[in-house]
């Protein structure tokens, strides 16, 4: 009976549909950060199936591209190049294990107390809202440091403003499945738009083959690129937690319990590692297919594994792969508004939803050191060492954290 369900079809085409939902947000990562969009299905495929094998093919999740590693992602390859880049990952790979054995031995407590909401929520909006001068040039058909002008502004404007508008439509008002692929659907739509306005270049597309082994790169370890990259990790693994809870909800079962937060966590570690090492982007647990999930109410985790097959044997399509990057800048321009405004708002609503006060002095210093510091662009350190950005921010607030003296309890 288990391998009849397996193998069926049912089963086949809901893993595809699963991917479906997920495609967009998997894509837009290596697109955005410069690496290799047929890779980074791979790495998604592999992540997936390490992480069902350590959790012992429980847990109905789909790993792919992470969001957070982005910015982390654009500045060291300016700094280090791509393998010394994919070397610092693997590195955040192990970090996260190292957590799950926090987690095994110690508790989630333990990392709670480590990484706090007033350290976390801060940390995650640094994360969307250093990105925004990036959104906003390509927005207007520049490249992400806005010194070159790849579309003229009339037309770029034009397409990624309605690349935005059709991902908000999605996303507010969108119905079952709709609502889950907003950042497809924008892609989508203003991609059609910029081939209408003749802004395309197919020539990558017919030059490309159908089959080919896709263009893996493999990590050089630099320790400037390595402590850069590490203390990223904390935002992802922050949010792993939450989407294990949210699954745990979906299925009526406590994942967290069994397999074990210890065991997703170390999955997903695992999974980042792994891609690292062809050259993929950091792999995180997908809300999307969370989502997808609980509108289909197929619980079954080998679903994920054929999602997981489907996304490895697309990776060998070539001409796919070569295509995903003729998508215009303005299309990822428009999307990325939004999405990085997201991810500033999933920081803040950390916070709010803690419900610390801050207005005492103590996380009022956290708060405001950590975005100030991250959005301003601190940097600590010189050519041969520099820590900026999210790394230098997660730092910052962890010491802090770990410093300022909590405020005494008011005597009645």
């Amino acid at each position: 009976m288990q391998n009849n369900a397996t193998f069926s079809v049912k089963t086949i085409l809901t893993g595809a549909q699963m991917l479906f939902v997920a495609f967009g947000a998997l894509v837009l990562v290596p697109l955005l950060t410069g690496l290799d969009p047929s890779v980074a299905l791979f790495t998604a495929g592999l992540g997936t199936l390490l992480f069902q094998v350590v959790t012992k093919g429980k847990v109905p999740i789909f790993l792919a591209s992470s969001f957070a590693f982005i910015a982390p992602i654009i500045a060291s390859v300016q700094m280090w190049g791509v393998p010394a880049t994919m070397g610092g990952l693997m590195a955040a790979g192990f970090a996260y294990m190292l957590l799950a054995l926090l987690v095994k031995f110690k508790g989630v407590a333990t990392l709670h107390k480590i990484l706090p909401p007033v350290v976390v929520g801060p940390v995650i909006m640094v994360i969307g809202l250093a990105l925004a001068p990036v959104a906003v040039n390509m927005a207007m058909g520049k490249s992400g440091d806005g010194s070159i002008e790849l579309i003229a502004y009339d037309k770029a404007i034009v397409i990624s403003l309605f690349s935005l508008i059709v991902t908000l439509i999605f996303a507010v008002w969108g119905k079952g499945v709709y609502k889950l692929i907003p950042i497809l659907a924008g892609v989508i739509s203003g991609y059609v738009l910029s081939l209408v306005m003749g802004v395309v270049e197919f020539g990558s597309v017919s030059n490309a083959s159908w089959v080919a082994v896709p263009n893996f790169t493999w990590p050089e370890f630099k320790w400037q690129a390595i402590l850069f990259m590490v203390p990223v990790a904390i935002a992802p693994a922050i949010e792993h937690i939450g989407d294990m809870m949210a699954i745990s909800q979906v299925t009526n079962k406590d994942f967290l319990k069994k397999p074990g937060l210890h065991r997703t966590l170390f999955g997903d570690g695992l999974a980042t590692a792994a891609a690292s090492m062809f050259g993929g982007p950091p792999n995180t647990t997908y809300s999307e297919v969370t989502g997808a999930v609980m509108l289909t109410k197929n619980f079954n985790p080998k679903v994920m594994m054929w999602t997981a097959v489907i996304a490895i044997v697309l990776a060998f399509v070539a001409k796919m792969g070569a295509g995903l990057q003729t998508i215009p800048v303005p299309v990822m321009g428009g999307i990325m508004i939004l999405l990085f405004g997201s991810i500033a708002v999933v920081g803040l609503n950390t916070l709010v939803k803690s419900g610390d006060d801050l207005t005492a002095p103590r996380n009022l210093s956290i708060v405001a050191l950590i975005l100030v510091c991250g959005i301003g662009g601190m940097h600590i350190g010189g050519s041969q060492f520099s820590l900026e950005g999210v790394s230098l921010c997660a730092i910052l607030g962890i010491v802090l954290n770990l410093v300022l003296p909590k405020a005494e309890p008011e005597q009645n």
